[in-house]
């Protein structure tokens, strides 16, 4: 049977199939041909982007299972990409089988198309913009001085701190919680599971796994606050929506604010210090100038890009991409780092410049899907950063390589060693 399966695929007559028998969550493993864009060199992305993106800004990656993909590493192409709503759809689960159709494991904004998704985010943006957010504010300084006092009482103890689990982890941890009215008490359960649903070095099966299990715990918390209502946001929209909105839904949306608002700040918090640290005069600027902060947060959005590719999209029509002919059925995968090292960002995009113009960049994302909690990330990471400079002005990187996350959609660092005292 395999072998008349792997028969099919290399006749392309998958294409022809219902998209429902093409069950990506079945993959142990994810092709070196497809997986490349992931494989990053440090803070950058792997210079094939760059090389790919010089000639064709829209490339056709390969096939999986019959079906074609396509990657965007041009800003322009990428932008199109990401917003042609109508042409595009982001629903991922006829692709995943009974895993994401019938038990639940996939769902939430990411992997919704309107109406469905417009009725969904609309319950959530508006506690996600700048006003709205500022009343949690004095949470996020609260905790921020806290993990700053972690980092100055393991100083006294040990000459070396890591900044991972003393300030970039807990503190977007903490703020989500105190958001949705989750307890913190499982943090290193929800660590491991956020690290696990972005690898996707074991393929679908492990991605959708950790998926699985980060799910359920939240459609256990939903249902308890479902009878006692707590004071976040899942029990603000139980009291405003009651039975309107299902466990489902709401856990779904809870599972994209908890998993999305906690690794990719925490990567930013992570590699964006280490960046900092690395240009010594961005580091005392940092933390002595309070018209350098917003620029320079923005250049390490657009330098790091943690968010290694949008949600897929699956073409419902033949289109025309970055001058590309793209099929119906077809995938197209954008890149955001490659996007956001495009030349259209100035002289070399490859390096950090906190002094860049600022230019609006696909670290969020673009159009319907773009990250409903942008305006929480820059808040937290505008509070960070000056914070930990002003406390430990002479803090720098010790000799010792960081450990990136290998492989994983969003990228991160497991350690950033530092002596915080010089």
């Amino acid at each position: 049977m395999k072998r008349q399966l792997l028969g099919l695929v290399r006749r392309g007559a998958l294409r022809l199939m219902p998209a429902r028998s093409v069950d990506l969550s079945r993959l142990d493993k994810i092709p070196d041909s497809l997986s490349w864009p992931l494989k990053r060199d440090g803070f950058d992305p792997p210079a094939r982007l760059a090389e790919v993106r010089a000639v064709d800004p829209v490339h056709k990656l390969g096939s999986l299972l019959g079906i074609d993909i396509w990657l965007v590493t041009g800003e322009e192409a990428g932008r199109q990409a990401l917003t042609e709503q109508d042409v595009f759809s982001t629903d991922i689960r006829p692709y995943v089988g009974k895993r994401g159709a019938a038990d639940g494991d996939i769902g939430g904004l990411g992997f919704t198309d309107p109406p469905d998704h417009t009725r969904l985010r609309r319950l959530i943006t508006p506690e996600f913009t700048m006003r709205r957010l500022q009343r949690i504010q004095p949470s996020l300084d609260r905790i921020i001085a806290g993990q700053l006092d972690e980092i100055e009482s393991r100083a006294r103890v040990h000459d070396v701190v890591d900044l991972v689990p003393s300030f970039a982890f807990p503190i977007p941890f903490l703020m989500i919680c105190e958001l949705l009215g989750l307890p913190d008490k499982d943090r290193e359960t929800f660590r491991e599971l956020g690290h696990a649903r972005f690898d996707v070095t074991t393929g679908g099966v492990g991605a959708l796994g950790a998926i699985s299990e980060s799910r359920e715990f939240l459609k256990e918390a939903t249902a308890r606050q479902r009878r006692e209502p707590g004071p976040g946001l899942i029990g603000q929209i139980i009291r405003e929506q009651g039975d309107e909105i299902s466990d489902y839904d709401l856990a779904g949306l809870a599972d994209g604010v908890f998993t999305g608002g906690m690794e990719t700040s925490a990567g930013m918090l992570a590699m964006g210090t280490s960046v900092l640290l690395g240009h010594s005069t961005a580091w005392k600027r940092m933390g002595a100038e309070p018209d350098f902060v917003a620029p320079a947060v923005e250049e390490l959005l657009r330098y790091l890009s943690v968010v290694q590719v949008a949600f897929p999209r699956f073409a419902k029509q033949d289109v025309v991409v970055g001058g590309q002919h793209v099929h119906a059925g077809d995938v197209v995968l954008v890149s955001l780092p490659g996007a956001d090292r495009d030349p259209v960002f100035g002289d070399a995009p490859d390096s950090f410049d906190p002094d860049r113009p600022v230019r609006s960049h696909l670290a969020f994302g673009h159009g319907i899907h773009r990250c409903v909690g942008a305006e929480l990330a820059r808040m937290e990471l505008r509070a960070a950063y000056p914070a930990i400079a002003q406390r430990f002005p002479e803090m720098h990187l010790t000799d010792d390589d960081h450990e990136f996350m290998p492989s994983s959609l969003v990228y991160g660092v497991r350690q950033v060693l530092v002596r915080p005292h010089g």
